[in-house]
């Protein structure tokens, strides 16, 4: 064969082989575009730093990435997180389409960096940092990424819902005072929100990537909420999380969905249990109680994580029979004595030998009444039923009673009342079935230990409560008016910066 041949043929081998290794390329890429293991699509509207390496680098780029990223772990390891905060900012200039850095970056500076300050402002600046370059930055360029959700749900739910950080007041108070004036003095203002060329509602899709009519498709589903607390929030991102999972169902695994589902069963719960400002207009600041509007959507939501999560169905189970008996509590305490009886027929349905406890007996007792369950309850958290012990869990209810009533709750005003006589019914029927040489003391009359602690409260001499919380109390009982008033003092009610209480035990009546 001769040289000439020889190069026709080995010309022609090479534009077959040329051509195939085409084809092959082709099926290639689709089948890393499918897995994800590439990104080829331009940034939209990045910026011309972040552009301009992500080209010029080109393959470079992820041996870069990946030695950046193994040094900041390194850092991590050292607890020296604001090099290791440095260096993942580096990461996502490269790889802005690498959530795993976006997310790492935001959890240091909101659980590592925040804390290694003092001062609660310093720290909020941090919280709020990791928050805004999950939402801002990372979800620009990972709009679909489900993990991204529901670490920023999380934030809001553990970091700033929680009670785990000292300054986590701080942080709804600040909150709060960032949220109120876009959804309204009720905390779910949607009338206004959704109306045309609503100011604010530019102002929560422009800073805080939020659409106002997803909340409130959240809010009639979850809520009622107040989006002033951080509950709402994280269940709105949870709920959003799993709206683009929908979408993209063939990049989002089974675990992925199982997280987000949980962001909003946990914070619907936390909602319930202090998801209602309540405001004392006299001291001029706020409390945080139970959103008892929940209780059928947080008991809904346990169903239907029972169903979902057949292996852990006993522990769900035994959340959801103390969240019952809180549920049942509160409402008997909030004098929705109906709604209240509705959830303990439910409680002796799903759990009859988990009611309630004698402890005498250390057994389970079978066809007590909603009264006799709401009193046991109350003398379970009180500690003990003693004659002083109980003589003092009355007065204590009296007390909480009066100043629900100074402060516009009349309907807790009417359930601590009926808390207190039930307690005082039981004691005085516990003694008079008694059976033994040594005889317990009966209480002072009902009504004596009422006007012994309407006297305590409106004593001016003692100052117990101020002038005005007094003369609240005397107008809406009926009484006349003190004599010798004080000189009168400005009162208003107008509070910018909510002072928050996250105590959950504060809803229930206290008794110690």
């Amino acid at each position: 064969m001769s040289a000439r041949v020889k190069k026709i043929l080995l010309l022609l081998l090479a534009a077959v082989l040329l051509a195939g290794s085409g084809q092959m390329q082709r099926q290639l890429d689709r089948d890393r575009e499918v897995l994800g293991l590439t990104r080829t699509d331009a940034l939209d509207n990045a910026p011309p730093m972040l552009a301009f390496t992500t080209v010029a680098l080109g393959g470079f780029r992820g041996l870069i990435s990946n030695f950046l990223w193994i040094r900041a772990n390194d850092l991590q390891q050292d607890d020296k997180y604001f090099e290791a905060a440095q260096l993942a900012n580096w990461i996502t200039d490269l790889e802005p389409h690498f959530s795993q850095v976006w997310t790492f970056q935001a959890w240091n500076m909101a659980y590592n960096i925040s804390v290694k300050f003092k001062d609660f402002p310093d720290r909020w600046r941090w919280v709020e940092n990791g928050i805004e370059l999950l939402r801002d930055q990372g979800l620009r360029y990972n709009p679909n990424d489900t993990v991204m959700y529901q670490q920023l749900a999380w934030f809001f739910q553990h970091k700033m819902g929680q009670n785990l950080d000292d300054a986590n007041q701080y942080y709804k108070q600040q909150w709060a005072v960032e949220m109120a004036p876009l959804f309204g003095a009720d905390g779910a203002d949607f009338a206004s929100l959704l109306q045309p060329h609503n100011t604010n509602a530019m102002v929560l899709r422009s800073k805080y990537k939020m659409d106002p009519a997803f909340a409130e498709k959240v809010n009639a589903q979850y809520g009622p909420l107040d989006w002033r607390l951080p509950e709402a929030h994280a269940i709105y991102w949870g709920a959003f999380g799993l709206e683009k999972a929908k979408e993209h169902p063939d990049k989002v695994n089974a675990d992925d969905l199982i997280q987000l589902r949980r962001n909003i069963y946990q914070s619907m719960l936390q909602a319930f249990y202090h998801g209602r400002f309540v405001a004392d207009p006299f001291a001029k600041t706020y409390s945080l109680g139970p959103n008892l509007d929940l209780v059928s959507k947080v008991n809904a939501a346990y169903e239907t994580m029972m169903q979902e999560d057949p292996k852990n169905r006993d522990h769900i189970g035994i959340a959801h029979r103390n969240f019952l008996r809180n549920a049942i509590y509160f409402l008997y305490g909030d004098n929705r004595v109906a709604d209240a009886a509705k959830w303990f027929r439910l409680l002796g349905e799903e759990y009859p030998n988990k009611t309630i406890i004698d402890h005498d007996t250390n057994s389970y007792p079978r066809n007590v009444s909603l009264d006799e369950y709401a009193v046991a309850r109350f003398q379970e958290d009180a500690g003990d039923t003693s004659q002083e012990r109980t003589t003092a869990d009355v007065q204590a209810l009296l007390a909480q009673a009066y100043y629900a009533l100074a402060t516009g709750q009349n309907n807790r005003y009417a359930g601590y009342r009926l808390l207190a006589a039930k307690v005082y019914e039981r004691y005085q029927t516990q003694i008079s079935d008694f059976k033994s040489s040594q005889q317990r003391i009966g209480l002072p009359p009902f009504a004596d230990l009422n006007r012994d602690v309407l006297d305590r409260l409106l004593d001016p001499q003692h100052e117990v409560m101020p002038y005005v919380v007094r003369a609240v109390i005397r107008s809406q009982l009926g009484m006349p008016g003190e004599t010798n008033l004080p000189a009168p003092v400005a009162i208003t009610t107008n509070v910018s910066a909510p002072v928050v209480s996250t105590d959950t035990n504060a809803a229930a009546p206290a008794g110690k």
